[in-house]
């Protein structure tokens, strides 16, 4: 089956070139350049990619993705014009997977693509083993369904959070650096953005743990990088 992506631009003849390029390479896409009939789309449909423009008419791109984030962990590729890095630090933290600056190469933007939509059905696909559950005190993180329950409460991670969880957990006691975590999870060299990193440890921290300045799971080991607990 067709891998399906919602593209969201309202950029006419960069949609008609991209859509050239992934027909040509069979993926389904459907087309929209309007924030409101993005979210709605994604509320309606199943896709395996998003494809999104930041600076759109009246919904922009920061706010399309955060409608999306409550219901789907469907990977992001956010696309803008913009130039300043704290837009890409802002949106990866808002849940965005992957990001590009206009212009790109749309080759570079095809590699991204098949890289995304690789990750996310292989996470997303047929029970692996059982290590696909993982359990312990309080926490317990299911891959098949990409839920995890906190205390008995299920509770809902995008696609990052989730894979930095489920990495971290399934290395109990390993101390793992912010590059193996960076290259594990983002599937790319190391980019030195180690704020970002932090920032997706402490959004995961506030939903996991009971005292987020006083983590049970995820502890920082200064200087090198995060392990999580194995004693729990």
């Amino acid at each position: 089956m067709s891998s399906r992506i919602l593209l969201i631009d309202d950029d006419t003849d960069l949609c008609h070139l991209l859509i050239r390029y992934l027909e040509n390479e069979h993926f389904v896409v459907e087309v929209t350049h309007d924030g409101h009939q993005g979210v709605a789309l994604a509320r309606k449909e199943a896709y395996d990619l998003i494809i999104l423009d930041v600076m759109l008419p009246g919904l922009d791109g920061f706010l399309v993705l955060e409608e999306v984030r409550k219901i789907s962990a469907v990977p992001v590729l956010m696309l803008t014009a913009k130039t300043e890095s704290t837009d890409k630090v802002n949106g990866l933290r808002a849940g965005a997977d992957d990001y590009l600056t206009k212009p790109f190469d749309v080759e570079e933007l095809m590699a991204r693509v098949f890289s995304l939509i690789r990750r996310y059905t292989t996470l997303n696909g047929q029970p692996q083993s059982s290590g696909s559950r993982l359990s312990f005190k309080g926490l317990v993180i299911d891959r098949d369904t990409r839920i995890v329950h906190v205390r008995d409460e299920p509770i809902e991670l995008h696609a990052k959070e989730f894979n930095i969880l489920f990495y971290l957990a399934s290395n109990p006691g390993t101390i793992l650096t912010k590059q193996q975590i960076y290259e594990e999870v983002w599937q790319e060299p190391y980019a030195y953005d180690d704020n970002n990193i932090m920032g997706y440890i402490s959004k995961l921290r506030k939903y996991i743990e009971a005292d987020p300045n006083q983590p049970l799971y995820i502890q920082t080991v200064k200087g090198v990088g995060y392990r999580f607990n194995r004693e729990v």
